[in-house]
C-alpha cells in the first residue's frame, strides 16, 4: 500500500463484499460443528459439501451456511445443526459429504426431516 487512495480502496471493496452478504431474515441456517473434534471427525469436507450442493441449485439468498465452534457431542461428530424460521431446530450427527444432499433435499427444500440422520436415531 503506497497511498491513502489505495487504503480506500481496498475499504471500498470490502464494504461491497459485506454488503453482497447482507441476510436474509427467513433464511434457513446450516451449522457445521467446527471445533478440533469435528475437524478431525471430518466436518470440512461436509461443511464444503453443503456449500455447493446449495450454490449448485441456486439457493444462497434462501439457506445460510455457517461454521461454530463446539455443539458439545463429540462422540457424533461431524454434527451439523439445522435451523429453519418457525420450526424445531434439528441437529444431524454423523454427517459425511455423501449425506449432505439428501439433507438438502429432503429437509431444506421439502421440509421433510432426514430422521435416520438425526442424533434421535443414535440415542
Amino acid at each position: 500500500m503506497k497511498s491513502l487512495a489505495e487504503l480506500q480502496a481496498i475499504r471500498d471493496k470490502a464494504k461491497a463484499n459485506i454488503n453482497l452478504r447482507k441476510e436474509n431474515p427467513n433464511a434457513a441456517r446450516v451449522y457445521v460443528g467446527m471445533a478440533t473434534c469435528g475437524i478431525a471427525a471430518g466436518a470440512r469436507p461436509v461443511l464444503n459439501a453443503f456449500t455447493e450442493e446449495i450454490a449448485k441449485r441456486g439457493l444462497q439468498e434462501d439457506i445460510m451456511v455457517t461454521q461454530t465452534g463446539c455443539i458439545g457431542i463429540c462422540q457424533y461428530e461431524p454434527v451439523v445443526e439445522v435451523e429453519i424460521p418457525g420450526e424445531e431446530k434439528v441437529t444431524y450427527v454423523k454427517m459425511t459429504p455423501e449425506r449432505v444432499a439428501r439433507v438438502v433435499n429432503d429437509h431444506l427444500v421439502n421440509r421433510n426431516v432426514v430422521t435416520e440422520f438425526t442424533i434421535g436415531a443414535y440415542t
